[in-house]
């Protein structure tokens, strides 16, 4: 490369050749936008925008005949030769690899607009030129498929292109909208259609098959440096540009040499946009003032080098930082000074630089051992990029977190936190240790260290031990946490489900004025055996080792997990979560809570043939059985479920290794539960307690509206309705549930009048009641740590 008159080598890869950018996902978002704007607005708009388009064509028509024929065949023209133009454009400028892409996007749009009802339609194009030249022109100019392809071919090749060309074509392809309006009157509404299906389709491709590189402009560089005095010899590039900067080393007249981060616009366009997440998901005291452009970044870490340099903490001293051409920024420093931190270095050495740096409100902000060097007795800091001059307490005090992994990384533990309580006290430290989490420190710094989650564990553990605590929470630094995100899932599944049911009440509404309230709060009373035989039979299988009274409470927000969750798998879920609290390990609270399931089946089974022997044989039992070929089909299924599990070696590597294990555990517990009868007795009478404590509820709601059945019958109809009803996808069993007892309850002869609103009163009693009270019951619970 030459410059000024001077040669100067430059070694090394400058560029990716491909890169898929933050700018090609922002164009592939907009044309989706613009898309669906035309689409909608051809279905909502489509009469009055065809007005409009007349009343503004009165307006802006004023050519005769003959020069409006002249415009349409000029315009006919050069539109019509565009696309060749730019396929001879890009031979010229050699761009060999974009061929293919314009080839495929040109197809893909025009069969994207030409697929109908009955296939493909092709083109019908009369080429006689026989007749006036403007009749062949209007026939390819007013095909959506030909301003699509001429709309993708520019998308995709504008990239590759100078910025001239690209301005050009597409004020050349846009001026069929106010040609239109001046020679035909009207733009059709197809046309537009094809414009916004060719930019989407354009760049998706681009998407796809990457944009080239950007051009470093070396020379501008060059001639930066040797404005500060620094006449470069040769550029090294160390690493090309990415997800960082390029970065190259200037070797310069003389012993010095510098280090050069060019970053280029598009590389601040993803920042940019990582920048306004972070924004959005971190409190304000995490995240530093947004740099809306390149140029501010670049010198808000020149400076902040010249602010750590100013107190003797700098390993590098700032040479230039300018603007480019192309839309690039350049950031030099001088050859860094010292020898990277390592294990030799004593680790009270790097936590005094620290506290220096701190009692000057400045944080560092990316503490990795790379960013750290040892000058003699020494300990200086590098990088700068993500330092602050004012910081926040928050970026304080993850500074002290993430210098606590890396000197525990490089010294151990014991050696690393003795060193952190002597610079800044227990206190300090306590606090920031609560900070040693993936979020807290920085995702970039938890990647970048080897086995993070260990080094931190390890950290927080030597924390406690010297400094006497028993327990750390994490810190809470993000807008909303894991749990607000979880309840806000549970809660709109929640309106969802709970949808079919208030369709229903008004009608329900209307028959409460004929309800005896007596009847529905017995109902309300006895559905509470449902709660307490449950945390009855869960209690004894967890040996007694949890809180009753509590257990009994997390029940009733079991109601709210189970309910918003398909199959109650939230509610499984919370039972094992709470065990786990309670002080049971994770395989002993998963054993208890599989086990409280499987007595529950069996005890279920065992009442529902028993009180369906009881009933006798007038009820009408075949509705509730399923269809032969219903039935077969479930086990033609389950049949094929096994045979994949067996012959897929990782599903059967799962059974052998995760499922019979915990199979093993119940029988087990099966095993000891035959040798206490005391203790089985408790958990088969707190098991039939939730099913008989569902039949009276339903019992009293049916009592409530004048019915007249037994407790049998309306037994046999909660547990096989239930049974049923369990099936079904939605949560809740929601519209299942309903539906079943209601036919139950006919097939016994309850009349529809009594039964309707005798099921939905007793749902409002076991399960929209408890729904709402079972939330505020799960974030007490929650609040109190006990899930």
């Amino acid at each position: 490369m030459r410059v000024d008159g001077r040669e100067i080598a430059v070694s090394g890869s400058l560029l990716l050749p491909l890169t898929r950018r933050t700018n090609d996902i922002l164009r592939l978002v907009l044309a989706t936008i613009l898309l669906a704007v035309v689409i909608t607005s051809s279905f909502i708009t489509r009469y009055e925008w065809s007005a409009l388009e007349q009343s503004i064509s009165e307006i802006v028509g004023v050519l005769t005949p003959t020069q409006s024929n002249l415009v349409y065949l000029a315009y006919g023209v050069s539109i019509l030769a565009l696309p060749f133009v730019i396929l001879v454009g890009l031979i010229l400028v050699r761009q060999w690899r974009l061929l293919g892409a314009f080839a495929a996007a040109g197809l893909v749009a025009i069969l994207s607009l030409s697929i109908t009802g009955n296939g493909i339609a092709a083109p019908r194009w009369h080429l006689d030129l026989s007749e006036r030249l403007d009749t062949l022109l209007s026939q390819i100019l007013d095909d959506p498929r030909w301003i699509a392809m001429l709309a993708a071919v520019l998308t995709v090749s504008g990239p590759w292109v100078p910025a001239r060309w690209r301005r050009w074509w597409w004020a050349l392809l846009l001026a069929f909208v106010p040609i239109h309006l001046v020679v035909s009157a009207v733009v059709p509404a197809r046309s537009l259609l094809g414009l916004s299906v060719g930019f989407f389709v354009g760049a998706l491709v681009v998407l796809v098959v990457g944009t080239p590189a950007l051009e470093v402009p070396l020379t501008d560089a060059v001639r930066a440096l040797s404005r500060r005095g620094f006449d470069v010899t040769a550029l090294t590039v160390v690493r090309p540009a990415g997800r960082g900067p390029l970065l190259m080393t200037a070797d310069t007249v003389g012993p010095s040499c510098a280090t050069v981060h060019m970053y280029g616009p598009n590389q601040r366009s993803g920042g940019a946009l990582r920048q306004v997440w972070r924004k959005l998901r971190l409190r304000s005291s995490e995240t530093a003032p947004l740099q809306a452009s390149l140029r501010r970044a670049v010198e808000h870490r020149a400076l902040m080098g010249i602010a750590i340099g100013e107190l003797g903490l700098a390993n590098t001293s700032a040479v230039v930082a300018a603007t480019l051409a192309r839309g690039w920024a350049l950031f030099a420093h001088d050859e860094v000074r010292g020898e990277p931190l390592d294990g030799t270095t004593p680790p009270h050495l790097v936590w005094v630089a620290l506290r220096r740096l701190h009692d000057s409100v400045i944080s560092h902000g990316d503490l990795r051992p790379a960013e750290i060097t040892v000058d003699g007795s020494a300990v200086l800091f590098g990088g700068f990029g993500h330092a602050e001059y004012g910081a926040t307490d928050a970026q304080l005090q993850t500074d002290i977190a993430q210098l606590l992994m890396t000197t525990a990384q490089l010294n151990g533990a014991e050696r690393a936190v003795a060193a952190a309580i002597e610079a800044f006290g227990a206190d300090a430290v306590l606090v920031a240790s609560r900070r040693l989490t993936k979020h807290a420190v920085s995702s970039r710094f938890w990647n970048g260290m080897p086995d993070a989650k260990a080094v931190a564990a390890a950290t927080r553990e030597e924390v406690m031990r010297q400094t006497g605590t028993d327990s750390i929470s994490p810190e809470n630094i993000t807008r909303f946490t894991r749990t607000q995100i979880i309840q806000l899932v549970l809660i709109g599944a929640l309106v969802y489900v709970a949808y079919p049911f208030l369709t229903a009440v008004p009608t329900f509404s209307n028959e409460l004025r004929n309800v005896n309230m007596w009847w529905a709060l017995l109902g309300l009373a006895v559905s509470a055996l449902k709660y307490l035989g449950a945390a009855a039979a869960l209690w004894a299988c967890a040996d007694g080792l949890v809180t009753f009274r509590h257990l009994a409470l997390m029940q009733i927000a079991n109601t709210f997990a189970a309910t918003t969750t398909p199959a109650g798998v939230g509610g499984l879920a919370l039972s094992t979560r709470f065990l786990q609290k309670g002080g049971l390990g994770a395989v002993r609270a998963t054993t208890a809570v599989a086990l409280q399931q499987s007595v529950q089946v069996v005890t279920h089974i065992t009442l529902l043939i028993v009180f369906s022997a009881v009933a006798g044989a007038s009820a009408n039992l075949s509705r509730f059985v399923p269809s032969t070929t219903l039935l077969y089909l479930i086990g033609g299924v389950l049949l094929g479920l096994v045979g994949v599990f067996l012959v897929v070696p990782q599903l059967r590597r799962w059974l052998l290794t995760t499922v019979r294990p915990r199979l093993v555990e119940v029988l087990n517990d099966f095993r000891d539960l035959a040798a206490q009868p005391s203790r089985l007795a408790l958990i088969v009478l707190g098991c039939a307690a939730t099913t008989l404590g569902a039949a009276l509820a339903l019992w009293a709601s049916i009592e409530a509206f004048g019915g007249d059945t037994s407790f049998v019958t309306v037994t046999v109809v909660t547990m096989v309705g239930g049974t049923l009803a369990s099936a079904a996808p939605t949560p809740g069993g929601v519209g299942a549930v309903e539906a079943a007892l209601i036919g139950g309850l006919a097939a016994f002869g309850v009349a529809a009048a009594v039964a309707v609103p005798a099921v939905l009163l007793y749902r409002v009693l076991t399960c929209w009641l408890p729904v709402f009270i079972g939330w505020q019951v799960m974030r007490w619970l929650a609040r109190r740590e006990m899930i």
